[in-house]
């Protein structure tokens, strides 16, 4: 069984095996993380209950207070996330129709 580890904030958790352990709403598998990335792209909390619609205003609004109160983390999930970081991590490459494949080991 996963280990569920409780936040300060009513509707985040985070649970090893889901989401790398990031913080989640709890109940899904929607990261902190994503709910952040939708707001840097200029959406409010309506235009991401729209984008998650089984999401509550609750639950985002948490989600938002939760990245205040803990931003250096969340950045730091931003960051490791982001695609150049990710190929790098796990040896990828983008072949001529921007598929992620292994990198050549010949390379």
């Amino acid at each position: 069984m996963d280990k569920i580890t409780i936040t300060e904030h009513p509707h985040i958790v985070k649970v090893n095996g889901v989401c790398g352990g990031e913080p989640v709403i709890e109940g899904t598998r929607v990261s902190v993380r994503a709910i952040i990335e939708y707001y840097k792209l200029g959406m409010g909390p309506e235009e991401i209950l729209d984008e998650l619609p089984h999401l509550s205003p609750a639950q985002v609004f948490d989600a938002l207070s939760y990245y205040h109160d803990h931003q250096e983390e969340i950045e730091k999930a931003i960051q490791e996330n982001m695609i150049h970081n990710v190929m790098k991590k796990y040896s990828l490459q983008m072949d001529e129709k921007r598929r992620l494949i292994p990198k050549d080991i010949n390379e």
